[in-house]
């Protein structure tokens, strides 16, 4: 497999899972809190929009028609919000596996 089909699976992927996301319903007490699973669900759907521009800038560039320098800083950007998403992802599960520890 070739790196670009391989982000290519990797974002159809992300994408598939942020849209699973959408028939989970919680209730909401308050109407200006903001609903987690809407707040990741728009960070991972970021994430897979700049991985696309990504993927795009580097089409442009072997085509001849992108600056290497664009490439490499949308691809820097795109590792960025990749490692960013999942430090958070390690992170709420962390949280979730101590809540789980505690005695009720």
């Amino acid at each position: 497999m070739t790196l670009p089909s391989i982000a290519a699976n990797a974002y159809q992927n992300a994408a598939r899972l942020a849209g699973q996301g959408t028939s989970l319903k919680t209730e909401i007490k308050d109407p200006t809190t903001p609903n987690f699973g809407d707040m990741v669900k728009s960070a991972v759907e970021g994430v897979v929009e700049q991985g696309r521009e990504a993927d795009n800038k580097t089409v442009d560039m072997m085509n001849g028609k992108a600056n290497v320098v664009d490439v490499v800083t949308a691809v820097s950007e795109t590792e960025v919000a990749l490692q960013t998403m999942v430090s958070v992802r390690d992170k709420v599960i962390s949280a979730y596996e101590e809540i789980m520890r505690m005695s009720i």
